[in-house]
């Protein structure tokens, strides 16, 4: 398994940074799943600066960011050189921060939407997707995940751009049960039409919403769920992208993603149908062998 690795400044100038906090949680798991991570420059440099005896996966240097590091990232998520393709990037992003918009981060993430790859902002992403991979690998659930996967406690928001509703949808009814089990669950308009419907015709009570309907993206539902992320009220984005389509309120999907970065410690976000469905079925695996503990 290979990983693309950065992080902007803020979350590495200092040993109590978000960086270190992921290493210190999920350094063993890269470990276990004997990963290899390609870190742009001064990520790198600063896991050798302050990282410490925390148990770390196997590092490679990439040059800085302004040298072309996170552009060869972008390249290796598409396939460039064959023998070196990314399976996931990690992304530390501050919102604040300019060069979290630069193309070559834009970039990152809609090759890896595009792939139907693991784009990991925030710390809590990166965290439950090494659990999601160790679970896959048949080892023992770690228990400083749990919190991640006590979804009875939690929010889900569930997104999809029109081409991606079809998706939405088949998604929802196969996993029914699982996200069943969130507190609660949001959705912008007209998929959240749809995925009550869908509830109904599965026998969910019928004066039961089954998803909490938000106004539709362009009408401002992406920054109604951005409000719920910032406020601890929203802790899971399941968010079907299109990649391919020029959005009229782009604004307000990048405020929803700002959001949902400002946030890293709590907020998780999955933005490919292929990596969503790998999360299910780990949580299920997860759960049971949680249960039997």
């Amino acid at each position: 398994m290979r990983i693309g690795l950065a992080a902007n400044r803020r979350h590495h100038q200092e040993r109590g940074g978000a960086l270190f906090r992921l290493l210190e949680a999920s350094g063993r798991g890269l470990q276990e799943l004997e990963a290899r991570v390609a870190v742009v420059g001064r990520t790198h440099d600063a896991i050798l600066q302050h990282a410490g005896a925390w148990p770390l996966p196997t590092l490679e240097r990439y040059p800085y960011g302004r040298e072309g590091g996170l552009m060869k990232l972008v390249a290796e998520v598409v396939g460039m050189p064959a023998d070196r393709v990314l399976d996931a990037a990690i992304y530390l992003m501050d919102p604040v921060d300019p060069s979290s918009i630069f193309p070559e981060a834009i970039a990152l993430k809609r090759q890896c939407v595009i792939h139907g790859k693991p784009f990991l902002s925030t710390v809590a992403s990166a965290r439950d997707w090494v659990e999601v991979e160790r679970v896959h690998a048949g080892l023992v659930p770690d228990p400083g995940a749990d919190p991640l996967h006590a979804f009875e406690g939690r929010c889900l928001a569930l997104i999809a751009h029109d081409a991606m509703k079809a998706r939405m949808l088949a998604y929802a009814g196969a996993h029914f049960d699982l996200l069943s089990r969130f507190q609660r669950r949001v959705a912008t308009g007209t998929t959240g039409q749809l995925l009550n419907e869908l509830a109904w015709s599965r026998g969910w009570p019928q004066d039961r919403l089954w998803v909490d309907r938000f106004n539709s993206g362009p009408l401002g539902g992406d920054a109604q769920i951005a409000d719920l992320v910032l406020d601890g009220r929203c802790q899971r984005a399941i968010f079907f992208e299109d990649p391919h389509v020029a959005r009229q309120h782009e604004a307000d999907i990048q405020l929803l993603e700002r959001a949902v970065t400002t946030a890293t410690e709590r907020a998780v976000c999955i933005t490919a149908p292929a990596v969503a469905e790998r999360w299910a079925t780990a949580a299920i695996v997860r759960s049971r062998a949680a249960s039997a503990r």
